[in-house]
C-alpha cells in the first residue's frame, strides 16, 4: 500500500520534480503510477511522439458511462531570469503559504486529488471518478488532445470536466481561445543605397504586423459592451521579432510571432484565412515583382479552442452547486478546458490558489486553498456516492 499523503505533503513531492516545459515529465508521472498502483489503482499513460514525456490517466470507481474527470497539467514555466528567494523545486512554508514553482499552477489541485486517492476508494461511487494530468500546457496544450482522445477511446465515457486551473474555488464557465503564428519572411538583400532593387523583410513585416494590430483596433471599436471579457474583443498581437543583418542592407530575413486571443465563439481559420488572404494580395506580390526568391510562410504553431459558456452545462450546474458561487466568472488566458468541451464534454474551471501568483518568483498557493480544494473534493464524492439504506 502507498503512503498516505495529506495535500500539503503531496504537493511538496510534486514540487521536487522539475517539470520546466523543455523537460521531461516522466519521473513526475512514474511517480504518480506508482502511487496509484500502490493503492490498486491502474493507470495510462499517453506518451508524446518522443516518448520523453507523458499523460495519465486512471479511472476510480465501477466502469460506467458518467462520471467527472478532474484535470490538471504536470508542466510548470521556467525559473531563469526570476529572482527567487530560494530553490524554486523544494517547498518552503511561510506565513500560512507554501512556495514553489507550480504550487498555484497547477499542482495544487494535482496534489489535493492525488491525497484524496484513498477517500475516492473508499466511497461507494455510483459514477467513476477519471484523474487526468497532462503534459505541455504551459507550451500550447500539447498534451490534452491525444489525452481526451486516448481517455473517451479506452471509456467509459465521463459526464463531465473540472480543470483546476486556479481561480480560488470560484467556477469559471468561460475562456478565450488561443492561436500562435510563426511568420517567415524571405526579402531580397540590396545595398540600401539600392534601396529599389531590393525587397526588406523586415518591411514586409511591419506591412503585416500593422493589418494585425488594425484588426485589433477594428474589433475594439466593434466590441460588445455586453461581453463578459476584459478586454471584449478578439487581440491578434506580435510579441517576438527578429530580422536584418546590417542598418545598410535590405533585410533578407525576418521573422515574428503572434498570438491571436480569440472570443471563445470565433473561429481561428477564419482571422488565419483573411491574414493569409492579405499576404496573397496585399504584400507578396509586390515582393515577387522584384525577385521570385522572396516568400512568405505563416506556420500554426498551436490552437486553444475557448471555453464557451454552456446553456444548462452539466458541469457548470455540479460546482456551482458545491461551491456557492453564482457569479458569472470569465477569463481571458487559455486552458485545456476549451479541449475537453471541444471534444463534446461539459467543463469548467474550478481550482485552488490564485492565477496572480502563476509564472511569478516565489510562486506560492494559500494553504487555506488547498483545504477550501479537500472540503470541495469531499462533496463531490459524498455527492457521487450511493448512500446504503
Amino acid at each position: 500500500m502507498s503512503k498516505q499523503y495529506t495535500p500539503r505533503e503531496m504537493l511538496e513531492k510534486l514540487i521536487s520534480f522539475n517539470t520546466v516545459s523543455e523537460r521531461s515529465n516522466l519521473d513526475l508521472i512514474h511517480f504518480v503510477e506508482d502511487y496509484l498502483a500502490g493503492w490498486g489503482v491502474g493507470s495510462i499513460l499517453v506518451p508524446d511522439e518522443t516518448g520523453k514525456k507523458a499523460s495519465l490517466h486512471a479511472r476510480i470507481g465501477p466502469e460506467t458511462d458518467g462520471g467527472t474527470v478532474l484535470s490538471a497539467h504536470t508542466d510548470v514555466v521556467p525559473v531563469e531570469g526570476q529572482n527567487w528567494s530560494r530553490d524554486p523545486f523544494t517547498a518552503w512554508e511561510a506565513d500560512g503559504r507554501l512556495y514553489g514553482r507550480g504550487s498555484a499552477d497547477m499542482k495544487g489541485f494535482a496534489a489535493t486529488i492525488l491525497a484524496k486517492v484513498p477517500d475516492i476508494l473508499k466511497a461507494n461511487l455510483r459514477k467513476p471518478v477519471h484523474i487526468a494530468l497532462s503534459y505541455d500546457e504551459e507550451v500550447g496544450c500539447f498534451g490534452a488532445g491525444p489525452l481526451v482522445q486516448d481517455i473517451l477511446s479506452k471509456g467509459p465515457r465521463p459526464d463531465l470536466v473540472i480543470v483546476g486551473e486556479p481561480t480560488n474555488m470560484k467556477v469559471v464557465t468561460g475562456h478565450k481561445g488561443i492561436a500562435v503564428l510563426k511568420t517567415t519572411i524571405r526579402g531580397h538583400p540590396v545595398h540600401s543605397s539600392q534601396l529599389h532593387r531590393g525587397v526588406s523583410a523586415i518591411s514586409a513585416a511591419a506591412k503585416l504586423i500593422t493589418w494585425l494590430d488594425g484588426k485589433t483596433a477594428e474589433n475594439r471599436a466593434g466590441a460588445d459592451p455586453e461581453c463578459p471579457f476584459e478586454p471584449p474583443y478578439t487581440t491578434l498581437h506580435s510579441g517576438t521579432i527578429t530580422g536584418g543583418q546590417a542598418h545598410n542592407i535590405t533585410a533578407q530575413h525576418c521573422e515574428f510571432a503572434t498570438d491571436i486571443r480569440l472570443l471563445p465563439e470565433e473561429d481561428a481559420e477564419s482571422w488565419i484565412r483573411d491574414y493569409r488572404t492579405f499576404i496573397e494580395t496585399d504584400v507578396l506580390p509586390d515582393m515577387l515583382a522584384i525577385s521570385q526568391d522572396c516568400r512568405i510562410d505563416v506556420a500554426e504553431l498551436a490552437y486553444v479552442p475557448g471555453l464557451q459558456e454552456e446553456t444548462d452545462g452539466e458541469a457548470e450546474m455540479l460546482v456551482r452547486r458545491l461551491t456557492g458561487d453564482n457569479a458569472r466568472n470569465v477569463v481571458v488566458y487559455a486552458t485545456e478546458g476549451g479541449i475537453f468541451q471541444h471534444h463534446g464534454l461539459s467543463t469548467v474551471v474550478c481550482g485552488p490558489g490564485s492565477i496572480d501568483q502563476a509564472h511569478q518568483a516565489d510562486e506560492f498557493i494559500e494553504l487555506v486553498e488547498l483545504d477550501k480544494c479537500a472540503s470541495f473534493l469531499d462533496d463531490l464524492l459524498e455527492g457521487m456516492s450511493q448512500i446504503d439504506s
